[in-house]
């Protein structure tokens, strides 16, 4: 009989990548969905679904112990909400719950994974170093803040069986922010906000899959982990590598961070009455003028045998042939 494992987060964008590799390594797979979610792009997976109250531990006991599953990745959450509490409650106290229901319940649960950010240690002022799983932490936005207090409340139950995944910023197959860019330089054009200099780090969506479901079978527990590609790109280099793909010249600009920023105070008030919260706003602004978001991903090779296949110019070309034959470009 096959392991079981409860993904959460399934319906999202890593959730599919996650179900993937987890049917590949040979488990049992249940997705956890909210009930109005679309799932029909989970169709062509042989996998369970159930619906999982975040609100209330003895619910959660429940249903844990119904299944009685051997591993859980945790990799839901929100990643646009209106205020901290907000990203406190859905990211920090969710997470606390289904963990504090997963060592009460009466199951032989192997590993709890927990998929984190590195905004929950924030970006380094500096372009001289590189950001450390020790790293102390300053995160920047209320979004990073929230995964910040959800490792602190993890940390904190001793008896999980621990491993924090903190992934860059992940794209790939399915992804809708940063192909706002690829759609943006499709039609010609390549904004920039400021022209200060940055490093950031990038993640291919399959190589986060890989190094989280290879993270179930670990002998360690009760570590973190920061997880990129391994390099470091400059300011340009996203850009440069999307439209040499695609084959398109480009109109390239830069626009001053005060205009960007005004930009992203309007549509935080254009919003303001609504349940949506735009691409563009205060949050994002600071992580997207960050100066440095590159990490060492040392001890991920070391600990978990992590391995990224995919550099930014292997990954961006699978993924524009992947937006291209699903009719996205």
């Amino acid at each position: 009989m096959n392991k079981k494992v409860l993904i959460t987060g399934a319906t999202g964008f890593v959730g599919y990548h996650l179900i993937e590799k987890a049917i590949g390594a040979g488990l049992d797979v249940y997705a956890a969905v909210r009930p109005n979610s679309d799932r029909s792009h989970l169709s062509e997976f042989d996998i369970r679904y159930i619906d999982l109250n975040y609100t209330a531990i003895n619910d959660l006991v429940k249903t844990l112990e119904e299944h009685q599953f051997n591993y859980i990745i945790h990799a839901a959450g929100t990643t646009k909400a209106k205020t901290s509490a907000d990203y406190n409650k859905v990211n920090a106290e969710y997470t606390k719950n289904l963990a504090l229901a997963a060592v009460t319940v009466k199951i032989s649960l192997e590993k709890f994974v927990f998929v984190s950010s590195l905004a929950a240690l924030g970006p380094l002022t500096d372009l001289s170093a590189r950001i450390q799983d020790d790293t102390p932490a300053h995160p920047v936005t209320n979004y990073g803040a929230s995964k910040l207090l959800a490792e602190q409340y993890l940390f904190e139950i001793t008896a999980l069986p621990l491993i924090v995944i903190r992934p860059t910023a992940v794209y790939g197959p399915r992804e809708k922010d940063i192909f706002i860019l690829f759609k943006t330089i499709s039609r010609g054009l390549e904004p920039h906000i400021g022209s200060f200099k940055q490093h950031l780090s990038f993640v291919y969506v399959k190589d986060l899959a890989d190094v989280i479901v290879n993270a179930l079978f670990s002998e360690v527990s009760g570590k973190r982990y920061n997880v990129s590609d391994g390099y470091v790109y400059d300011r340009y280099v996203l850009a440069s590598t999307v439209k040499k793909a695609i084959g398109k010249r480009t109109f390239k600009f830069h626009i001053p961070v005060g205009v960007v920023g005004l930009m992203a105070s309007f549509m935080d008030l254009l919003y303001i009455n609504s349940k949506n919260t735009p691409t563009l706003n205060k949050e994002k602004m600071a992580e997207l003028t960050a100066v440095n978001w590159a990490c060492n991903i040392d001890s991920a090779k070391e600990d978990l045998g992590y391995a990224p296949q995919f550099n930014l110019g292997r990954g961006i070309l699978a993924t524009i042939k992947w937006y291209r034959e699903n009719g996205w470009l």
